[in-house]
């Protein structure tokens, strides 16, 4: 029994630690309150800038992949637990009156942790769409089915979970994807964002 239990509390509460509602806070900012009020990474990097936007980035991916690894000596489906409630906790933190973030960085942590191929093919997609299109919800969007069919492909038996864990980040995306429908969705250019900063420290 310590086997599912364990993972699934460790999973939700390293989950629920809102790293980018913290992140955001350091420099002043309360995410809740600016912006599309989305207690996430993109939401940080838009408002707070490249360096703070990075950092709730990378915090929110090493939730995924360090509650996999904590359980990896029970197995797979211990860690396929624990990473699906980290993306759960990530959404809906008790600290945060279970209102967060939509899932993507945590379900690519939790895509490193399991199979890292996945979540290279992720990141790729990811950077290519939102370079050409400069919509991060579509490029999340297609980043997630992407890396779940690669995994059916490759033959994971885990590829079910994979695939329904990028559905339930996807039907968070709800709202975005009816301004994408409508072409009200905005836009963020997040290779210039990155680039700016590196120019200032020149």
């Amino acid at each position: 029994m310590k086997e599912y239990i364990y993972p699934i509390l460790l999973g939700y509460f390293i989950g629920a630690i809102p790293f980018s509602f913290i992140v955001a806070k350091l420099k002043g900012i309360d995410l809740r309150k600016i912006g599309s009020g989305n207690v996430g990474g993109t939401n940080v990097l838009r408002n707070a800038g490249a360096l703070y936007g990075g950092i709730a980035f990378f915090l929110d991916i090493f939730k995924g992949v360090i509650v996999v690894l904590l359980v990896k000596k029970y197995g797979i489906n211990a860690q396929l637990l624990a990473g699906s409630f980290a993306v759960f906790g990530h959404c809906y933190p008790i600290c945060l009156k279970f209102k967060g973030g939509k899932g993507v960085a945590t379900t690519l942590g939790m895509f490193f942790g399991i199979y890292p191929y996945a979540a290279l093919v992720f990141l790729a997609i990811w950077i290519f769409v939102v370079g050409i299109t400069k919509y991060v919800s579509l490029a999340s969007i297609i980043g997630l089915l992407s890396a779940s069919v690669f995994t059916l492909l490759m033959g994971k038996s885990y590829w079910m979970i994979f695939l329904a864990l990028s559905l339930f980040s996807i039907l968070r995306h709800e709202s975005n994807i009816r301004r994408l429908i409508s072409g009200n969705e905005r836009k963020t250019d997040v290779i210039a964002i990155f680039f700016k900063r590196e120019q200032k420290k020149e």
